[in-house]
């Protein structure tokens, strides 16, 4: 079960709200974490047997090392253990190099722990924090459980700090304007996901079918742009819905994503893309290395390693990889460079160029694919066909408000907006917008039963 579907939409979330906000104040955690428990169940029987063991272990390791830390070797050695582990299990469920040993586990071939790589970083980023005495906050276990399992984070993150989901657990405070404002943010993450994202990736895949070699230059790059974007509202789309499902539980989590798509710098774009993520990557790995290596070049050499680990821990493939270098020499470079100010028309320009470029390593299933689809984009052979100039036909409205509603323009109107005629009328029309988003996805769902169609498997 995802949170594009009509059994979440119409069965999971309305019961489970009315539960919640049934029982008792003091048995809303315990419901909450019953709840997140039937949601994976629902997924599959053997990813809550997952879950739930991924959870058990981890929280032992994270009790051992809190109860020894500082006191003998016990504390390290668990702690060495524990992040193993948590690495070990990332490889095991992402990569095909180890489908014996799941098939030895009871695991079929194709089983996927959805939410691994998000569990994962939650894990090492809390097991860090204990050994490291920063994370003082409360080690009940329903609190840790929750920190893994609550089924509106568990898909598609954000990766918070553990002290810091606590904070916001304990400190949440259920309203109904909250739940307006939750229903709102789910509706527009939804549409997203529904209208925008697997209606590009029908583009996508079209242009996927065609043969890279004799691909056109206008072709490759319609594919690419609407890959690239399909992927944003996937994946900003899929992150929407799991907050406006923790406002409707009280819970405020922060947004993933803040249109990086069309920044004006390739470093703004990094810092709104994944934000929690980038910014785990930033805490846990690039400052503790540059404790360590005081000389500018090593730096620089960390900083792009440490993008090529992220870019690999997207995909687990030489591709990601490549596109975390290319991403990290790309704000490099263009520190280097880019001393004055840039023309904000002009930084979006190149920003979108570096993107889309290195986005053919994201979109291809292997390097030299990506590297064929490359030389399509920059003309290898003809500039346009036949088929080109029947996907723009079909596909330029849908190009264009995608591109449109991937940038901040229309908020930045809003907010700029003097006018209070203008914000009431937009504060009335802004229901009917949602209810009508709402009415089309549903429409939608029913025609081709879920949404389910799924980039990567983060």
């Amino acid at each position: 079960m995802i949170y594009s579907s009509l059994l979440f939409i119409y069965g999971f979330l309305p019961l489970s709200l009315l539960l919640y906000y049934v029982v008792p104040k003091k048995a809303q955690q315990p419901v909450l974490l019953a709840e997140s428990a039937v949601f994976c169940g629902l997924i599959g029987l053997r990813y809550l047997m997952f879950t739930a063991a991924y959870t058990v272990i981890n929280y032992g390791a994270a009790r051992l090392i809190r109860r020894y830390r500082g006191k003998n070797e016990m504390a390290s050695a668990v702690f060495a253990i524990g992040v193993s582990f948590d690495i070990i299990s990332i490889f095991v469920f992402r990569t095909a190099l180890f489908v014996p040993l799941r098939s030895a586990f009871g695991f079929p071939e194709a089983f996927f722990p959805i939410g691994i790589s998000f569990m994962a970083l939650s894990a090492i980023g809390t097991l860090i924090d204990v050994y490291g005495g920063k994370a003082e906050a409360d080690m009940g276990f329903v609190h840790f459980a929750l920190y893994f399992l609550f089924f509106p984070r568990i898909i598609m993150g954000p990766v918070l700090r553990y002290r810091s989901f606590v904070k916001m657990l304990d400190s949440r405070k259920p309203e109904l304007a909250e739940i307006g404002v939750g229903l709102t943010i789910f509706v527009k993450g939804l549409a997203k996901k529904v209208i925008a994202a697997d209606t590009l990736f029908v583009l996508w895949v079209a242009v996927r079918s065609r043969d890279v070699q004799d691909m056109s230059l206008l072709t490759a790059w319609l594919g690419i742009s609407a890959y690239m974007l399909c992927l944003y509202f996937t994946l900003s789309g899929i992150s929407d819905m799991g907050i406006g499902v923790g406002y409707c539980f009280g819970m405020k989590m922060p947004q993933s994503f803040n249109y990086p798509l069309f920044s004006t710098k390739i470093r703004y774009f990094a810092a709104r893309w994944h934000i929690q993520t980038v910014q785990w990557m930033r805490r846990y790995v690039t400052k503790p290395l540059y404790a360590h290596c005081a000389g500018r070049i090593m730096r620089r050499l960390i900083f792009i390693g440490v993008w090529a680990v992220f870019g690999f821990w997207y995909t687990f493939s030489l591709n990601g990889l490549l596109w975390g270098i290319l991403i990290g020499a790309a704000i490099t470079i263009e520190s280097r460079i880019s001393r004055g100010r840039i023309i904000d028309t002009t930084g979006v320009i190149y920003t979108a160029l570096v993107v889309m470029i290195s986005g053919a390593f994201l979109a291809g299933e292997d390097a030299v694919y990506s590297l064929r689809y490359l030389l399509a984009m920059i003309g290898r052979g003809s500039i346009a066909d036949r088929f080109a100039f029947y996907l723009v036909k079909t596909y330029i409205v849908v190009l264009l408000i995608s591109m449109y509603a991937s940038t901040d323009l229309f908020r930045n109107m809003m907010i700029r907006s003097g006018r209070n005629r203008i914000r009431t009328a937009f504060a009335v029309i802004s229901p009917l917008v949602v209810l009508l988003l709402f009415v089309v996805c549903t429409a939608m769902m029913m025609y081709s039963g879920s949404s389910g169609i799924m980039l990567m498997k983060l």
